[in-house]
């Protein structure tokens, strides 16, 4: 037992300085520092997959608390959303979860740590981020006003639709944070996981994206919102407004994720070849009004069943 405890230690320590060093890299080296970014998580991935999980979030708080003396303030908010990563993603290995417990599970604990951190940020310091980002942002669209009006180039109603803009932006930050956190995650995952294994550790795997489809019930919320707001009129502000703007902007993004696993999923039934599934993939996004249209199609009148059947005969 001693000697176990003697053993966590030892390879505590070397995690400790391996984050540490990955976590300078990235803070200090250009160009090195966009490769090592996407591994600082993975020493605090590969322990917490190995050891309990008191230990490892020992671990976790001791290499937090060196990066302050790495990179200064600045430089602990970056340190704990990569430590937290790497810690739920090998806690989530260690107990031989799947892979969407494991993404769904550090999407969360993810949100929560950098919604902690927005707060301590406005407490502390007195300064909204948001506000800040949004005020960046009018004085851009001020210049660029002021310049097109020097030119005589500027559009009707230009400040009435700068205006608009950025109410909505503000308005759907939530739903911005939590797509952009669950695609942060997903790019993460698939990047540490072969390395994980390649280290010795049993990962989890996802199925093929193209088998992938969310449950129909999705569609009818979608409709429900829509119905909502065509028939209800919502006061511009309130928290309804901001709900329902959030709820039919992650629910597009869901139908159009939808979109590309048919057409990913036709691709594959047709045999044609895989370059054609990744350019039609790289397609549907600048596309992503039909991509939406295919993604309701798929859910409500079960077009896979049809394709199958089709390719049968």
């Amino acid at each position: 037992m001693p000697n176990e405890q003697t053993r966590q230690l030892k390879l505590g320590a070397m995690v400790i300085v391996l984050f540490s060093i990955l976590l300078a890299v990235s803070l200090y080296v250009p160009i090195v520092s966009f490769i090592t970014s996407f591994f600082i998580a993975l020493p605090l991935a590969w322990y917490s997959a190995k050891f309990n999980r008191k230990t490892s979030i020992l671990v976790t708080v001791v290499s937090i608390g060196i990066s302050f003396f790495i990179g200064g303030l600045l430089a602990v908010p970056i340190s704990m959303i990569h430590a937290v990563l790497g810690l739920v993603i090998g806690d989530a290995i260690r107990m031989k979860k799947s892979k969407l417990f494991m993404l769904l599970s550090t999407v969360i604990v993810l949100l929560a740590t950098i919604v902690i951190q927005y707060v301590v940020v406005v407490l502390l310091f007195g300064v909204n981020p948001v506000k800040e980002l949004l005020t960046i942002a009018s004085n851009q669209y001020d210049q660029i006003g002021a310049l097109l009006e020097r030119y005589n180039a500027l559009p009707n109603n230009y400040d009435n639709t700068v205006a608009e803009i950025l109410f909505m932006f503000e308005t759907v930050i939530p739903s911005i944070l939590i797509i952009s956190v669950f695609l942060l995650v997903i790019v993460f995952i698939n990047i540490l996981l072969p390395v994980l294994k390649r280290l010795g550790l049993v990962v989890p795997k996802f199925p093929a994206y193209r088998n992938m489809k969310f449950p129909k019930s999705i569609l009818w919320y979608y409709m429900v919102v829509i119905v909502v707001t065509l028939f209800v009129e919502l006061e511009k502000g309130t928290f309804a407004f901001m709900v329902f703007a959030n709820a039919t902007l992650i629910l597009r993004v869901l139908l159009i994720l939808q979109g590309i696993s048919f057409i990913q999923f036709y691709i594959h039934q047709q045999r044609w070849p895989k370059w054609l599934a990744f350019v039609a993939t790289i397609l549907a996004f600048p596309l992503q009004s039909i991509t939406f249209i295919i993604g309701i199609i798929d859910l409500g009148f079960n077009a896979r069943l049809y394709v199958k059947e089709k390719n049968r005969k």
